[in-house]
């Protein structure tokens, strides 16, 4: 039986590639200790979440309530289940871009030194592997607010005639810019893993996602704000918009998306490969036009209130171009609409 160690496998990544590969019968080994409700004070899911797991596939789903700090312990599950194991997707990782200012040493033990430690448990127990990386835009840093852009009364944008007004490459400049330090350790990760294929020979990939939603989602203030936006607004409560005054741009994937661009990899990898992974302009959109959205597909009224201080490196905009995964995968195409993501979100948000 094919089986799937997935790292954060309680949270919305994970949950979702766990959900895809025990429907299609395979055997998942999750590794999560909520690590995300407990910084983040999110709305607490991931109990609920591994009840259903647990409920519905009790055969098939194994957990591990570990955190990806404790190398000791990933790598006896690892070796544990040797070369059993045909793919790995590595999502645990301290996400927060405000968190990790607050907790550099803690952010980059999370984000960069448990990544390389698994990755040498993989070289050592599981090196036939396709192993999987979700890495983050954040890696570009705040280079992108240098583009010259046109402002509206709902958001900024490039013109049609730039270069770039389809999205942001993976040609584009990792160097001089300020990345958070959430983006820093990132980053770190993100080039470990592209050199665990160069020099040890793993079957890697990288996909530095932007903004991902869909059901099951935790939102909380400091991540997560599509499903944190929804929520504030079913419970009648101002929303907080912090920086550029909501024009800031966005696009935005559906966690079911990412995790079909994951099977296609695992499907022909291309070791060592590095992907922009999100929604593409069609599923772009500025804070103001989100609320916009919200009113009309959901008949309710938003509230928002205005913050104009910018957070130190983030982006005024971004618009993630995947004309490269398209081009190496070209059965892959987004299937969720950005209209279609908010809908559900607000249906299943309470």
């Amino acid at each position: 039986m094919k089986q799937v160690l997935i790292t954060g496998s309680l949270g919305l990544i994970g949950y979702t590639t766990a959900l895809y590969y025990l429907k299609k019968n395979y055997r998942v080994i999750g590794i999560d200790n909520d690590f995300r409700t407990k910084s983040l004070h999110s709305v607490p899911l991931s109990n609920q979440k591994l009840k259903f797991l647990q409920q519905n596939f009790p055969s098939l789903y194994t957990h591990f309530n570990i955190d990806i700090q404790h190398h000791a312990e990933i790598a006896n599950v690892l070796h544990k289940y040797n070369d059993r194991i045909s793919l790995i997707v590595h999502t645990a990782a301290q996400t927060s871009h405000d968190w990790s200012k607050l907790h550099p040493v803690t952010d980059y033990s999370i984000n960069a030194i448990s990544t390389l430690h698994l990755l040498e448990s993989v070289r050592e127990y599981n090196p036939g592997a396709v192993f999987l990386f979700t890495s983050t835009n954040k890696v570009y840093g705040d280079l992108v607010n240098t583009l010259e852009f046109d402002e509206s009364d709902l958001r900024y944008d490039l013109p049609r005639s730039h270069h770039l007004y389809d999205g942001i490459t993976e040609q584009f400049s990792l160097d001089q810019s300020t990345h958070s330090i959430f983006g820093a350790s990132k980053l770190a990760a993100d080039i470990l893993v592209q050199e665990y294929a160069h020099y040890y020979g793993l079957q890697t990939g990288v996909f530095r996602l932007g903004v991902v939603a869909g059901p099951g989602q935790s939102g909380a203030f400091l991540q997560g704000f599509l499903a944190y936006m929804i929520h504030k607004i079913k419970q009648k409560e101002i929303f907080k918009i912090v920086g550029y005054h909501g024009k800031q741009v966005r696009d935005i994937i559906h966690a079911e998306d990412v995790v079909l661009a994951f099977d296609a990899f695992f499907s022909a990898p291309k070791p060592g490969s590095v992907y922009n992974m999100g929604g593409g302009r069609a599923n772009s959109a500025s804070i103001r036009e989100l609320l916009q959205k919200i009113e009309v597909l959901c008949n309710t009224k938003t509230t928002a209130s205005y913050d104009g201080t910018v957070r130190q490196g983030d982006h005024k905009w971004w618009i993630t171009d995947t004309s490269k995964f398209k081009k190496d995968y070209p059965n892959w195409r987004p299937m969720y609409t950005l209209d279609d993501i908010i809908t559900a979100l607000y249906n299943q948000t309470t």
